[in-house]
Formats: C-alpha cells, sequence, structure tokens
C-alpha cells in the first residue's frame, strides 16, 4: 500500500457557517464516495480556504461524519493570490491505497471545475 494525495475543491456563495459546513461535507462525502474510501486507510486531511472565507472551520464538518472523528485533520488559509477563485474551499486527503495514481477521482464541485478541469470531467 502506497500513501496517496487525493484532491478536491468546492465553493460557497458567501461567508456563512452553514453553507461552509454544507459544502465540505457534500465535497468530502463525494470524495468518499468515488473512491470507495475506508475511514480507517486516511492518514489526514488538509483543508484550506480563501481569505474571503473566515465563518466557520471546515475540518468541523469532516469531523462531523461517522468514523472521521478520530482523522486529524488540520485547517489553513490558502495563498491570496490576485485573481484567484473566491469562496473556496479546498481539500488534501492523504490516503494509504492500492490504487495507482490515475485511479484517484478527485472531485471539483461547484466553481471549483475550473480550478482543475482535466481533473474533474475524469
Amino acid at each position: 500500500m502506497k500513501v496517496r494525495g487525493l484532491r478536491g475543491a468546492t465553493t460557497v456563495e458567501r461567508d456563512d457557517k452553514d453553507e461552509i459546513h454544507r459544502a465540505t461535507k457534500e465535497l468530502m462525502e463525494e470524495i468518499v464516495r468515488l473512491n470507495d474510501i475506508d475511514v480507517d486507510d486516511v492518514a489526514s486531511v488538509l483543508l484550506t480556504m480563501t481569505s474571503d472565507l473566515s465563518a466557520a472551520f471546515p475540518a468541523l464538518s469532516v469531523r462531523q461524519i461517522p468514523g472521521w472523528q478520530w482523522v486529524p485533520l488540520m485547517c489553513a488559509r490558502e495563498i491570496d493570490v490576485p485573481g484567484s477563485l473566491p469562496r473556496s474551499i479546498r481539500v488534501l486527503v492523504h490516503l494509504n491505497t492500492d490504487k495507482a495514481q490515475d485511479e484517484l477521482v478527485h472531485v471539483y464541485l461547484g466553481e471549483a471545475v475550473q480550478l482543475r478541469p482535466d481533473l474533474a470531467t475524469k
């Protein structure tokens, strides 16, 4: 088994606690579903948000998914690059897996599909 990085991102319409939690949970559940992830195979998760979001910690949303309360989660601020996609939540899942890199399904939802259209259409 190898440790692989699995990416995903989504966006929200506004800086709202409930919207951040809903979008983050939706993103993580889609990543789990499309990659058939067993939470015991997850080493850690890094979540970032753009500087225009501060109403909630996205890690709290992940922690509330059954079985995920023991996974190490870390939140950070995304680099504030002029012209970058606003109101974005990004995730990097460190996963123990037998799958090859090209077998992983990276998930981009909402306006975030423009970040990696090559992966969003996989």
